[in-house]
């Protein structure tokens, strides 16, 4: 193909002017989303009439806002609290969106459109989108149910396709009125980032789920361990009655024992997350009879073995002595405060103990011949951990980088950001830890934008080994399985 004829601009046809009578109607708000709805099956709009003033533009914007808050709250059960910021969120999108429509209808394209038309027709797609979308969920909500009970893969896609769809009918209306090379290049490069910042790269959500009963926080707990005869003797009795309790494997089976570890003693998020993850694994791995929660919390000292690290090296040597090391997985969920030189901040006030490192844990685990080993750290700057205990029999996940913090671990907080996201969220819907951990980096990012956090994305990690892949995904089909026998 030669230049003249790389440089012939597109054939373009103008539709014919409306008849007179037509134009009044072609302003009523019903026309906008007509033809959005037009955009959205890739039909160029027609615009001899459309006129629009910035009373027009900004109504069919907000229109957005009760749609979307109607249809999220009749698709969540219980009684979910309302996400004020979700109103805050998206403006930066619109904006975008409406200097794009500036450009590309000042650019001098074939067909001529005052830029608050363009925009009103922009927002009309989305309106018209939002409608269809929101309509076809709640007529679906009876067969998929609230979306509590959704599958990740579920949660995102209902998000993604209409996002995609969006986008490309986006991009395509305004190709077809850009005139230069130019803008076109903007309508590609900025549609794409607009509709990614209109919801910080994550749904805008007006409703987060209530927290459980057995969250709640209580206002001012007791500080430090109690230290008597009768608590020390009760702890002794403890630790030998729950390991010698430990049930052995059921053969023919991905048996999972399960430890949490919890060893500050000041703060109770930390005891309330191990009881979080300690549910999850009896009730959706069955680790129930295999499982100990080691808590360092007064509130727990008749009923729990303290977590001390001489508990949790005498946990992982008799779970080690009791599974099969060929088959069985040991999971451990550890959860503290944590600083950048690797350690996990422990507080057994008045008793002395040393905090636990990775390159301790992982020495602890190789004496006791575990063989595939699924680890969790949440704690600030767990990242570093990552490298330590990362093998070809290992899953390690973390709730940070080695550079950051993470969030939610405050005396009045009731569950950490992770730890909500993952094992009070995320494994209830999925059987894998890494499509949990997946689900949990994406919602963790938007609640820590939404709760302020000023010193970056926590941004957690994860390292699974070769060797373990086939190991958890037979224990994932094989927990699928027995949960479909039971229905």
């Amino acid at each position: 193909m030669d230049e003249a004829q790389e440089a012939a601009p597109e054939a373009v046809v103008d539709m014919p002017p409306l008849p007179a009578a037509e134009v009044p109607a072609m302003r009523s708000g019903m026309v906008w989303l007509v033809e959005g709805a037009r955009v959205l099956a890739f039909r160029a709009p027609r615009w001899a009439g459309l006129d629009a003033g910035p009373l027009t533009v900004a109504a069919l914007v907000l229109a957005n806002y009760p749609i979307a808050l109607v249809v999220q709250r009749a698709l969540m059960g219980g009684a979910p609290n309302f996400n004020w910021a979700g109103i805050l969120a998206g403006w930066l999108g619109v904006a975008v969106i409406a200097w794009v429509c500036w450009v590309a209808a000042r650019s001098g394209g074939a067909t001529v459109v005052k830029p608050a038309a363009l925009l009103a027709v922009s927002a009309g797609t989305t309106l018209a989108l939002n409608l269809i979308v929101g309509m076809g969920l709640l007529v679906w909500r009876p067969v998929v149910g609230t979306t509590e009970n959704w599958s990740p893969a579920l949660l995102w896609g209902a998000w993604l396709a209409p996002l995609s769809w969006a986008g490309l009918a986006q991009i395509t209306l305004l190709w077809r009125t850009a005139g230069s090379g130019s803008a076109r290049a903007a309508v590609l490069l900025l549609v794409p980032v607009a509709l990614a910042v209109s919801g910080s790269l994550a749904p805008v959500v007006f409703w987060w789920p209530a927290p459980p009963a057995s969250t709640e926080v209580e206002s001012e707990p007791e500080i430090g361990l109690l230290l008597t005869d009768d608590v020390i003797a009760q702890q002794a009795r403890l630790l030998d009655a729950t390991l010698k309790g430990l049930r052995p494997p059921q053969h023919g089976r991905v048996n999972v024992y399960a430890a949490t570890y919890a060893p500050n003693a000041s703060e109770d998020v930390f005891m309330r997350e191990s009881a979080t993850v300690a549910k999850t694994m009896r009730e959706r791995f069955g680790a129930d009879g295999r499982l100990v929660q080691l808590v360092a919390n007064r509130a727990t000292s008749d009923t729990l073995p303290w977590g001390t690290p001489a508990n949790l090296r005498a946990t992982i040597a008799r779970m080690a002595a009791v599974m099969d090391r060929d088959r069985d997985v040991l999971f451990l969920h550890l959860t503290s405060h944590g600083g950048r030189d690797g350690k996990l901040a422990n507080d057994t006030w008045p008793l002395k103990t040393e905090p636990v490192t990775p390159a301790l844990l992982k020495q602890w685990l190789d004496d006791a011949g575990v063989r595939w080993r699924v680890i969790s750290v949440s704690a600030c700057y767990s990242g570093s951990w990552i490298e330590p205990l990362a093998g070809n029999g290992t899953l390690v996940m973390t709730a940070a980088d080695a550079e950051h913090t993470s969030y939610g671990c405050g005396r009045r907080s009731p569950l950490t950001f992770f730890g909500r996201a993952m094992y009070e969220e995320a494994l209830r819907k999925t059987w894998s830890f890494t499509e949990a951990h997946e689900f949990a980096r994406k919602v963790i990012e938007v609640r820590e934008k939404e709760a302020g956090k000023t010193d970056g994305y926590s941004n957690p990690q994860i390292s699974e080994g070769v060797a373990i892949r086939g190991v958890l995904a037979r224990l994932q089909e094989q927990q699928r399985s027995a949960r479909s026998a039971t229905r």
